[in-house]
């Protein structure tokens, strides 16, 4: 059976790691299209427990709702080892966290995003959805040039114009801090789904599933951490 353009309209590919933001993400298109697709990518990282958490993530917010249930489509994992071979960072590699010239951290990776949401584009098309959803962020965040909204905005045009297809690059959380975030997410699944991102998903650039604190599992020093603890914390004094 064809698709036609309103199917395509309906449907989103989320690219989802199995971390905090890519899980409020999922939730937040659940709860807008009527079938969403999620893509994780396997590219050597030092936390690639994110990728173990994906599944149970996933069948937590499945559980949450029976729309989200009967939305919630297919995975796909890609592997991109070769962006972990050709990066000399401290995702891809057993070193120390620190700022580097220019004032970036050293855990960002270049060309990541763009990679992801080149490839993400590459499934969608085949799988005949226009949305892609991530959760690039400029608001809380490590100073990484492609998680800017000029940054989303330019790849959108990009793979327009390679593609000749009218995708749209949704980033729900541009404009929020962690924070508002966590409140984002109390807001699309109450509780549950709080206490589901608490418990199942990974943030820790560092891969720590050892030690358990109030906002979740992590070393609770990385700058993963400190931005989820410092959300949380912010968003518990605010909350009733």
């Amino acid at each position: 059976m064809t698709q036609t353009e309103s199917d395509k309209a309906n449907a989103a590919l989320v690219l989802f790691s199995g971390g905090q933001d890519s899980t409020t993400c999922l939730a937040w298109a659940l709860d807008r299209f009527g079938r969403v697709e999620t893509i994780g990518f396997d590219y050597g990282q030092r936390h690639r427990v994110e990728l173990d958490c994906r599944a149970g993530v996933r069948a937590g917010l499945a559980a949450l709702k029976p729309d989200w249930r009967a939305r919630l489509g297919e995975d796909h994992v890609i592997d991109l080892a070769v962006l972990g071979q050709i990066s000399n960072t401290a995702l891809t590699q057993a070193v120390e966290i620190e700022a580097v010239a220019g004032g970036l951290p050293n855990t960002f990776v270049p060309g990541r995003n763009l990679m992801f949401l080149t490839f993400a584009a590459a499934v969608a098309y085949r799988r005949g959805i226009a949305a892609l959803v991530g959760g690039m962020c400029e608001t809380d965040y490590s100073g990484y040039p492609d998680c800017r909204d000029a940054t989303m905005k330019a790849m959108a045009q990009a793979l327009n114009l390679g593609m000749e297809k009218n995708f749209t690059i949704e980033t729900p959380l541009m404009w929020l801090d962690k924070e508002a975030t966590w409140r984002l997410a109390f807001e699309l699944g109450g509780a549950a789904l709080v206490d589901l991102i608490r418990e199942d998903t990974h943030t820790c650039y560092r891969g720590d599933r050892t030690h358990r604190y109030d906002w979740g599992y992590g070393c609770g020093a990385c700058p993963a951490c400190n931005l989820r603890s410092e959300g949380y914390r912010r968003y518990v004094a605010a909350t009733p």
